[in-house]
């Protein structure tokens, strides 16, 4: 939980609430809330909030949550256990009231006491979650519960999360913000002020809202207020953005500038002193570079030799951070620029990106820093007044007068190739006057490739043994070496069989044998893999194989008529087979699947082409998608492109006994 600003009083405490005053009052239900067993407003739902209430007072320094939910099917008990995350220290969670009601009207209240559990212990703080389980629970049951968060010397402007996991029948949302911020006015003479976390003073609010048609929030005398009713659940779609970005929510912020535009040419500017400040090419610094690289190297062999020489650090991220007292055993300490960073041969992904813009810039390399959102946690937004969405920092390089993207903190990540978090990001960027917003480049689909080539033999009952090379290069190859960093290779071994179960056919048994390159990431990933089973199904006159090995599971997009959200694919990428199917001598080819080329101009296509010797058949599939990212008005297109590719996958590939073999 991000606290946003502090409350500093000049002569007087900010008031707090009575408790007393803040206990829950809960709900009669009525007689058809407890006789409802489906609701006709979310079909087939697990489960249905009935009430929601939202309300947050500065002032008084707390927020209070109520909730009323409809359990309707087995899967929505799970919405009896409450996580309540928060803060140590700063936050108490209080008043937790809660209680069960059978279909009957029978009230189990809640008795046993919360438990408190450890989240997460960092430089900013120790973070927990307070989490209680309504009792008596049984489908039909609704669920009532209350809690308080209290804030001691802090003001939290909320963020509403409108859509919750089901259907919401009413949702009520208050925020009573302090006062002197209402309308724009300012504090000057106000005996309590607000700073933000550098200690500078607020001076006005901010909301920002993403909400149905129609709906607004109220801003009234003494603060802001949403009412709504019927809103939908979280959708759940296959291959989505963070659906945080999309979804209903408003969002509030007490800021230091008043316009948009002003706060990010001030917290830009401020960003960019603070990175050349830590990336400042000092004596350190260029002596390194010195010793790296050659008067005679091009900038691309400079940019290269100093990238490598970066990745090789520690990097903190995938390893482990070290604490304040383990640094003191080992005469370290914390990074305060970066030519620390490289005297101590380890860092964050931030320190070794920032470490690598000093050596740039040391090497004379045109270099500026890019602060991105991680394209897999969200999407920034600049009506959202909050530096916090920037997540990590990406380098714009000048070689041979174009200008690249370079992910140096992405441990194990190539030269001039981009995490796919990092690709289509939007963020902030360094120029040499002032900072501008920037989206980086997407990679082309060639780039990121799988090829998947197999040996596989073929008995006359239809089961096979072979064995194949999963060869890999960009995305695939960073996701299993990035997780080699974090798990043995017995656990990587695991999590990739798991990832085979998902592609071979029903009947088929597979396992990767050994990985090659998985610590060189300059080189193509290859793992190899035996396959062995009974795939295929024999009749009397014929053997029937899928005609596409690893293409005979659910296809995406094909089964979804509609779409709501827009499609991530996460990044394009090209994707062949090539399978040699050896044929004992009592079967021969019937048919095969044919020659065909399926496009999708300037998106997509497949490629088939089979080739028939007397004793094998080669069966070569290619499936590129060259996009990203597409609109929902543009899922249709999509949709029939994959449609015809499940169609084509459809081919089996047909053996019947060989003339010599028939009357045998």
């Amino acid at each position: 939980m991000q606290i946003f600003a502090f409350v500093r009083p000049a002569t007087v405490l900010l008031a707090l609430a009575s408790p007393a005053l803040l206990l829950a009052q809960f709900q009669q239900p009525t007689s058809d809330e407890l006789k409802m067993t489906s609701d006709p407003k979310a079909p087939g739902a697990a489960a249905v909030y009935l009430n929601i209430s939202d309300v947050t007072d500065d002032p008084m320094q707390y927020q209070t949550f109520y909730a009323r939910i409809k359990v309707l099917q087995e899967k929505g008990k799970e919405l009896a256990t409450v996580e309540i995350p928060y803060q140590h220290g700063p936050v108490k969670v209080e008043a937790i009231q809660g209680r069960t009601i059978h279909s009957d009207g029978t009230v189990v209240p809640l008795v046993m006491k919360p438990e408190d559990l450890l989240t997460s212990k960092t430089t900013a703080g120790q973070f927990g979650r307070m989490v209680f389980t309504l009792p008596s629970v049984e489908v039909g049951s609704i669920l009532e519960y209350y809690y308080q968060l209290h804030y001691d010397g802090y003001a939290v402007p909320p963020q509403w999360q409108i859509q919750k996991p089901f259907f919401v029948h009413k949702a009520h949302y208050v925020y009573t913000p302090v006062k002197d911020f209402m309308n724009g006015s300012q504090v000057a003479r106000s005996s309590t002020y607000l700073v933000d976390g550098r200690g500078n003073r607020i001076t006005s609010i901010n909301d920002w809202e993403q909400l149905p048609p129609g709906a607004a929030v109220k801003t009234l005398a003494t603060g802001y207020l949403l009412d709504l009713t019927d809103i939908p659940a979280i959708p759940h779609e296959e291959f989505m953005p963070p659906i945080q970005s999309f979804l209903y929510q408003v969002r509030f912020s007490y800021q230091t500038a008043y316009g948009g535009v002003d706060y990010w040419q001030t917290e830009s500017k401020s960003w960019s002193k603070e990175v050349n400040d830590f990336a400042e090419p000092t004596a350190a610094i260029r002596a390194a570079v010195s010793s790296l690289t050659a008067p005679a190297d091009s900038d691309l062999d400079k940019a290269k030799k100093l990238y490598n020489a970066v990745q090789a650090l520690d990097n903190t991220d995938f390893s482990r951070a070290r604490g304040q007292s383990e640094l003191k055993q080992l005469g370290m300490h914390a990074v305060k620029h970066a030519e620390d960073t490289w005297n101590q041969k380890s860092g964050s992904s931030q320190d070794i990106a920032l470490l690598y813009l000093a050596m740039a810039r040391a090497a004379g390399i045109t270099a500026y820093d890019l602060k991105v959102v991680d394209r897999d946690r969200g999407i920034f937004n600049t009506g959202i007044l909050s530096w916090g969405q920037l997540d990590d920092d990406v380098i714009l390089a000048t070689i041979g007068g174009k200008e690249v993207v370079l992910d140096p903190g992405e441990k194990m990540c190539p030269f001039q190739m981009v995490h796919w978090r990092h690709t289509g990001a939007s963020g902030v960027r360094q120029t040499a006057k002032e900072p501008l917003i920037y989206v980086s480049p997407l990679l082309p689909y060639n780039v990121n490739t799988l090829v998947r080539i197999g040996d596989v033999a073929v008995n006359e009952r239809g089961g096979i043994a072979g064995n194949f090379r999963f060869v890999m290069a960009g995305q695939q190859a960073l996701q299993w070496r990035q997780a080699a960093l974090r798990q043995d290779v017995d656990e990587v071994k695991k999590r990739f069989d798991e990832w085979l179960g998902g592609m071979v056919p029903a009947g088929v048994e597979a396992h990767v044998d050994r990985f090659v390159g998985l610590d060189d990431p300059s080189a193509n990933l290859i793992a190899a893999v035996k396959v062995q089973g009974a795939p295929g199904t024999a009749t009397a006159k014929r053997v029937l194989l899928p005609g596409f090995f690893f293409e005979t599971q659910s296809h995406p997009f094909v089964d979804q008529a509609q779409r709501l959200e827009p499609v991530d694919m996460h990044y394009a990428e090209q994707v062949t087979d090539q399978v040699v199917y050896h044929l004992p001598a009592s079967l021969a080819l019937e048919s095969a699947p044919q020659d065909a080329k399926i496009p999708w101009e300037g998106h997509g296509v497949l490629v088939v082409k089979t080739k028939t010797d007397a004793s094998q058949i080669t069966i070569t599939r290619s499936l590129a998608h060259a996009f990203t990212i597409l609109k929902p008005e543009e899922y249709q297109d999509l949709r029939g492109f994959y449609q015809k590719v499940a169609a084509s996958d459809q081919q089996q590939l047909v053996l019947t006994a060989s003339p010599a073999t028939k009357g045998n």
